[in-house]
Order: C-alpha cells, then sequence, then structure tokens
C-alpha cells in the first residue's frame, strides 16, 4: 500500500526516521556498515559457501513486476535491481543502477544518469533503451495483466494503462544516449523516487523478457504470472542469478561473477520454503538451515539462551482487517463502525502476536509522515457494538471471514490465532462467522484482491509491510481508487488522496495526510488492528546480516562461517 515522501528536485530524497536510526546496530551481525551496493568492489565470490535461509512460503512467482508479496520480492531483491535501493537498514534512498536523478520544476518530468557498463545476466546492455523497455512494457499491458492482483503496483502508483478505463499518470520514456533515461509522467508524483525502490519496478533484461514470453502465456493457461520467464528465467543485474526452483520446497540462486558491485561473498544461496513456523525453529536449531524469518513469540528466549542470534525488525507496517463493502450490510456505515467497536485490538496483540507489537488506530505506522493520533479511534465497546448493528437492523448479521492458512508473514506471523481472537469478539456482539480458510499462494491473494474473489468473503485478515517511507505507500495504495479488495467507491477519499501525493512540499503533504487519515478513520473502511514487531533467528555463524524496516535486505554481503 503506500508510505511518505517530500520533493526531490536535483538530488536523492533523504529523511531520517528517528526510531529507525539505529536499526542496523540493533546486532553485531550488522557490523558490516558499508552499503551492500558498493561500486569498485573487488571481492572475489566465495569457494563453495552457502547460504540457507528458511521462507514461510514459496514465492508466487519469479516477476517481481507482477508480485505484490514479500516472499517473492525477498528472492527478487537477490536477483533484480531498481534504479535506486535503500539504503541498508534505513528507509533512506540511495543510488544504484541510477548514480544520479532530477525531477523538474513541476514534479512532472524525473532524468535518471545511468551507471556505466553494466549489464544483465545474460549480457544484455543495461542502457537507457533498457530502462524506457521496463515502464513502456508496464504502461503497455492489456488484458488479463492489467488486473489488480497481477499488476498490483503498477496499478496502484501509476493509476493506469495506455488501454484501459484510465492512461494513467505515466507519458513516456525517453532515452537519450546510453547513460541517460528521462520519465515523464502526466501528472506530479511526489514520492516517485521513493517509490522506485520497489522491487516490482526493477529493471528486467529486455532481451529474456522476449525471449521467454514474459507477458503471454501459451495454451489454456492465461496466467502470465507462471510464464516461462517468470518460472524459470528471471534475468536482472543483481548479485546473484537464477539457478533453479524446486516447487514448494527451495530456490537456489548463485553468485553473479559479472556483478558490478560488491561481489557476493557466499557462492550459493537456498531459499527453501518451511510453511510451520515450529519447523523453521527446529530445522535451525538442528543446523539444516542459516536462518530464518518470523520467529514465534514463545522461540524468541529459547533461541537466544541456546546461542542464536535474534534479529529485529522495526515495526513499519500494519495488519488489518478488511471490509468488502459490496455486501450491502458492510456498505451501512453503522456497521462498519460496530465492528470497529466490537474488537478489542490490545486482546487481539497480546494473544497472536509477538512481543514489542502494538495497537494500531489507523492504517499507517506512527513512524510515518501524516500519522494522525488525534483520529477516531474506535476504543473497545461491544455494547456500543451492538446497539449500531440494531440501528442498522443487522442484529442477525452473518459475516464469511476469510483468512489464510500454512504461512506467516511480517504483519501477520500467526494468521490462525489472530482470526480466532477476532472471530471470538464479533461473535460476542451477536455476529455470526462463517469462516472461509485459503492456502496464501495464490489462492489467497487471489480471492481477497481479484475480481473473480469478492463474493467468497465479507471480511478478511491482511496486512502491509511499508516499502518506503511515504503515507501514499500505505494508504494511498489501500484507499487510493476502487479496488476488488474493498469494494466501495468514495469520490472524495479518492480525489484527496490523489490532491495529496501531488503537492509539491513536504509540510502542505503532512497536514494533508493527517486530515486524510481522519477522514479514512471516519469511513471505517476496515479494523487497523496492530503493527506488529517482526523478528529474525540467524545461527551464531552467520555475519554480514543487516535488517530492514522494509524487509530490502541483499545478501551480497553475507558470509557463514562452517
Amino acid at each position: 500500500m503506500t508510505k511518505p515522501y517530500a520533493r526531490s528536485r536535483s538530488t536523492a530524497f533523504t529523511r531520517t526516521v528517528a526510531v529507525l536510526a539505529s536499526v542496523a546496530a540493533v546486532t553485531a551481525m550488522a557490523s558490516c556498515a558499508k552499503s551492500q551496493r558498493d561500486t569498485g568492489s573487488t571481492t572475489t565470490t566465495g569457494g563453495d559457501t552457502s547460504f540457507t535461509f528458511a521462507a514461510s512460503s514459496d514465492p508466487v512467482m519469479l516477476d517481481p513486476a507482477m508480485a505484490s508479496d514479500g516472499e517473492t520480492f525477498r528472492v527478487s531483491r537477490q536477483i533484480f535491481e531498481g534504479l535506486v535501493a535503500s539504503k541498508p537498514g534505513t528507509t533512506d534512498i540511495e543510488g544504484s543502477l541510477a548514480t544520479k536523478w532530477e525531477t523538474s520544476k513541476d514534479g512532472k518530468s524525473t532524468t535518471f544518469t545511468l551507471r556505466d557498463g553494466v549489464k544483465f545476466s545474460d549480457g544484455t546492455a543495461f542502457d537507457g533503451k533498457a530502462v524506457c523497455a521496463n515502464f513502456d512494457r508496464w504502461y503497455n499491458w492489456t488484458g488479463v495483466n492489467q488486473s489488480e492482483n497481477i499488476s498490483y503496483y503498477y496499478n496502484s502508483l501509476f493509476k493506469g494503462f495506455k488501454t484501459g478505463k484510465t492512461g494513467g499518470i505515466y507519458d513516456s520514456c525517453s532515452a537519450p544516449d546510453a547513460t541517460t533515461a528521462t520519465i515523464k509522467l502526466k501528472k506530479p508524483f511526489a514520492s516517485f523516487v521513493q517509490a522506485m525502490t520497489l522491487p516490482a519496478f526493477s529493471m528486467q533484461s529486455p532481451t529474456a523478457l522476449e525471449k521467454y514470453n514474459a507477458d503471454k502465456t501459451s495454451g489454456t493457461d492465461t496466467d502470465p504470472r507462471f510464464s516461462e520467464y517468470a518460472t524459470a528465467h528471471p534475468t536482472g543485474t543483481g548479485p546473484f542469478v537464477f539457478e533453479k526452483w524446486d516447487r514448494g520446497q527451495q530456490v537456489t540462486l548463485k553468485a553473479n561473477p559479472d556483478y558490478w558491485g560488491d561481489k557476493a561473498k557466499t557462492q550459493t544461496i537456498i531459499i527453501r520454503t518451511i510453511s510451520d513456523a515450529k519447523a523453521r525453529t527446529q530445522e535451525l536449531q538442528a543446523g539444516n538451515i542459516d536462518g530464518y524469518d518470523l520467529v514465534g513469540p514463545a522461540d524468541v528466549q529459547p533461541l537466544k539462551d541456546a546461542g542464536f542470534s535474534i534479529v529485529n525488525r522495526p515495526a513499519f507496517n500494519i495488519l488489518y482487517l478488511g471490509f468488502n463493502q459490496k455486501n450491502k450490510a458492510l456498505a451501512d456505515i453503522r456497521v462498519r463502525q460496530a465492528l470497529n467497536y466490537a474488537i478489542d485490538r490490545t486482546a487481539v496483540v497480546k494473544s497472536s502476536l509477538p512481543e514489542g507489537s502494538v495497537p494500531a488506530i489507523e492504517f499507517m505506522p506512527p513512524t510515518v509522515a501524516g500519522y494522525n493520533d488525534k483520529v477516531n479511534a474506535y476504543p473497545y465497546d461491544p455494547d456500543k457494538a451492538k446497539q449500531l448493528l440494531a440501528e442498522a437492523g443487522q442484529s442477525n448479521l452473518t459475516l464469511k471471514f476469510a483468512y489464510p492458512t500454512g504461512v506467516s508473514r511480517p504483519y501477520m506471523p500467526a494468521p490462525e490465532d489472530t482470526f480466532a481472537v477476532v472471530k471470538s469478539q464479533l461473535e460476542k456482539v451477536g455476529i455470526k462467522i462463517t469462516p472461509v480458510a485459503a492456502k496464501w499462494s495464490p489462492d489467497y491473494l487471489d480471492m481477497i484482491q481479484g475480481d473473480a474473489g469478492t463474493d467468497k468473503h465479507d471480511i478478511h485478515l491482511l496486512g502491509w509491510t511499508g516499502d518506503y517511507n511515504d503515507p501514499d505507500n500505505f494508504i494511498g495504495v489501500f484507499f487510493g481508487q476502487k479496488s476488488s479488495e474493498w469494494g466501495f467507491s468514495n469520490p472524495k477519499l479518492f480525489a484527496d488522496l490523489a490532491s495529496a501525493r501531488e503537492l509539491p512540499t513536504r509540510d502542505e503533504q503532512v497536514g494533508a495526510y493527517e486530515k486524510i487519515n481522519a477522514e479514512i478513520a471516519d469511513y471505517a473502511p476496515g479494523v487497523p488492528l496492530s503493527h506488529p514487531a517482526p523478528s529474525l533467528a540467524f545461527s551464531k555463524n552467520v555475519q554480514g546480516f543487516t535488517p530492514s524496516p522494509t524487509q530490502d535486505e541483499v545478501w551480497n554481503n553475507i558470509t557463514v562461517s562452517k
């Protein structure tokens, strides 16, 4: 969904969030202070060394432009790079494939100076033409490629395609020479450069995209996410290259010997899929993996006592209960408010989320510019909930409650537990619950975000980890336009969000987003539940991992002593 901003006219936008400033010092493992994308390195690739990491689910596929899930992005960040990147351990930005950039005064044009001599891993030159090929690829998507659950980020941030209901805000890309690319927009987008840190906007080899039919599939399969390119030939400029994907088991990457920057210190990366949190803990204890994400709250202290390293990320996220307003009952604001009063957020945190998690009152964390601590917070009041349901004629309301199974997410480490707590609270105010469980990928996401799934759920658990520090990356993505997930049309809210992201100064943006957060709270499109605190665990032999609040970790500086 969306995040912070401030307009950059001639250089990168940098803003350090105080609460995030100490991230790199959380553990000795973060002692490697230099950028993971340093240039001019003569570091050689490790011999037979390997790093095995356990993920909570398979990637959906390996074309980041068509992804919105963290596990796809975890792999993508090792293979692909964007024009800009997050500085390790922060939400600040720095150059990556672009060394500098300049935005016009009207905010509609940004010129990137590109790193010279970089090649994609298939030998294709990375240059201005390659940049334009990627931007034009997204803009020219048609048919199913325009579906919200396939082109989620491009839909959310660029607001449309060349053909379709709206042309969106992208205008054109030009490449006057090999080391220059200029992106023109139809409207200002204050956080355009910050948004380019997203894996969805990584640069991909135009040669490989065409050769392996990235945007179309053959036969009866019409889902481009499972093209030959997206499943077997992802091709970027990053420190690792794709080797193989054993579906449901693991993805294997190899160090890129021709990487332009700080070459990988570990030869092989193995990302294993282990959906059960307890099984991940046991595999680490047995020495079968070197690290894993989303440590269960009960496992933190035992792992510490056994000599393992625990690394905490700041809670740069939101877990929420979403409402599908295609349900006529939920289109009634009294019912939506009733559900907000029915939820005891403190109990949800205490019963199902890690230590350090805090209750939420709006759909973005307090560290993001534009946060408003004076919004309508809907204190726990089951009697008020019952009263509003009665006024709406919904005292016998039945809702289909969707939740994912077999997965842990940074904002939702134990979905089944959170579902159970929220379900019991809703039942206490007289709401009847029909559980709707689904495997995370792709079933659950397709049901919640896809056009065909909107009749299968009324309320659902989902969340978001911020991609960059800007309110538009949270509430702008959630509520910037009509979507299958939320099912409502609110022209005033859509217009207010569109105007806010085009304002030229940070001060103007902050005030505008504070008002919008109050507007969202009053409208009550869902229940913001918590900002959970994610933890990772590693063997004591692992060095060089710098935790990112946005999960933007690149692993070329990781070493594992055996």
